[in-house]
């Protein structure tokens, strides 16, 4: 899809910004490049439209050198999202998404469609098109920026720090929606970040680099699990170098085996006495055969139990469960991050256990320092308790 070939940047008084760069990225591929500040990560995404020229070497596209392509045309295939969104504050939203379909002239009702479409991929009311961006959070601004790159349905998109100035959680929720987005959707994606964390949990290769040179490119795995220097492994951070011994394991050696269930077909007040008695807050629901079927949890109960429904008739769907035979470094960061805990299955949905954030963070801690180490806290929480 995208090939580099010894490219280089070379600035005047000879300082070069990127140095004989070659590197292929396959089609639907999400690439993330990252290292230090004047690394040259965001020079190396700037050259593949053009808004910086390459000093030596060749980018292609679908094995056709850019240079050999209209500058303007060039543009108008390839997405590009940047920090600052860069919308228009005097066009609506439906103006602001169809800037590139407008270009390649597009009729106008096939640009609102293509705007509304793409509005619901990402859980936002087509009346959005109406608006103005100053009408719209930061986070909804940037979801209309991604938009806006989608909205000609171009195979490569460029993303320079898309959500670098977005608060914690709005960060994350974005990382979230658009990584799935993305495998959907299955576009190359280009992504320069300085934030390890997003790049761990976005990329399927990472590109490390430093001045100016590829210092390593690989999976998130295998970078954490083999670093190729002291750079690279001080640029990681001690924290997030989960040693091989863990990175083995599979979430049966961490699972527990006993958690809280409740038929489906039991009463909503047979979930209470149960909840109450074991002094959790949630139950995992189950038929006959043990197969995992949703979810009960306090806020249902308090919301039906003055009805007494079927449990099933209430209960939640399971939105995250893991296979057994899946490592922990598979499920590391969704589990720490983002949810509680998840139930482990089989590949026929039977329920065999439960792994919670604190289970999986005590095992990285004593990775990381030992389990004698007395730094090492308990961290067995309210939350863990909760499903157990």
């Amino acid at each position: 899809m995208l090939k580099f070939d010894q490219v280089t940047k070379v600035y005047s008084g000879g300082h070069k910004a990127v140095n004989q760069l070659s590197l292929e990225i396959e089609k639907g591929e999400f690439i993330v490049f990252i290292g230090p500040s004047g690394c040259g990560k965001t020079t190396t995404m700037k050259m593949v439209n053009r808004l910086i020229e390459t000093s030596e070497g060749s980018i292609s596209i679908e094995g056709e050198d850019i240079k050999h392509k209209n500058l303007v045309e060039l543009r108008r295939s390839i997405g590009y999202v940047i920090q600052q969104i860069g919308l228009f504050p005097h066009m609506t939203i439906l103006e602001n998404i169809s800037l590139v379909p407008k270009l390649l002239k597009w009729s106008e009702e096939k640009r609102r469609e293509r705007a509304k479409e793409l509005l619901k991929l990402v859980d936002m009311d087509e009346e959005t098109i109406h608006k103005y961006p100053g009408e719209l959070s930061g986070g909804q601004q940037q979801r209309i920026g991604v938009l806006r790159a989608l909205a000609a349905d171009p195979p490569l998109i460029l993303m320079d720090e898309p959500f670098g100035a977005l608060d914690p959680i709005t960060r994350d929720t974005l990382q979230q929606e658009f990584k799935m987005l993305q495998q959907s959707l299955g576009k190359t994606i280009v992504f320069v970040t300085h934030d390890m964390d997003e790049a761990l949990k976005l990329a399927d290769r990472i590109v490390i680099m430093r001045d100016g040179h590829m210092v390593q490119v690989g999976t998130p795995g295998e970078i954490l699990r083999n670093p190729a220097d002291d750079f690279v492994r001080e640029f990681i951070g001690k924290e997030r170098l989960i040693q091989s011994e863990s990175s083995n394991q599979t979430v049966e050696h961490i699972m527990n085996t006993n958690p809280v269930t409740i038929q489906e077909t039991k009463r909503l007040s047979d979930a209470i006495t149960l909840v109450r008695n074991r002094k959790v807050d949630t139950a995992l629901v189950v038929d006959d055969n043990h197969v995992l079927k949703g979810v009960i949890d306090v806020n249902i109960i308090n919301q039906y139990h003055k009805e007494d429904p079927e449990v099933y008739q209430v209960m939640k769907a399971m939105p995250s469960v893991v296979e057994e035979g899946t490592s922990l470094e598979d499920v590391f960061f969704t589990l720490l991050m983002e949810v509680r805990y998840m139930p482990v299955v089989d590949k026929d949905r039977h329920l065999l256990g439960i792994i919670t954030g604190s289970s999986l963070a005590n095992v990285v801690y004593d990775s990381i320092w030992g389990e004698n180490n007395s730094t090492v806290i308990d961290l067995e929480s309210k939350e863990e308790a909760a499903v157990q």
